[in-house]
């Protein structure tokens, strides 16, 4: 049986930890940013993790993360 290919769109924007958690950056910092208050942008530049629910969805789309 041939190997499963990896999402590439996935690959760019997801990293799986040491742990097997899903790491992601948080949406809204690209622009607009005048409008947001600094205290939302320094809680955007942190990276998020995939929740639970989601990570069955993950393990098809990254399956040697």
């Amino acid at each position: 049986m041939p190997k499963m290919k990896s999402h590439s769109a996935s690959k760019k924007r997801f990293s799986v930890t040491k742990s097997g958690l899903v790491k992601k950056t948080v949406a809204n910092r690209a622009h607009k940013l005048t409008c947001k208050s600094a205290k939302r942008k320094l809680s955007l530049k942190k990276d998020a993790f995939v929740k639970s629910a989601n990570m069955s969805a993950m393990k098809k789309l990254l399956p040697y993360g």
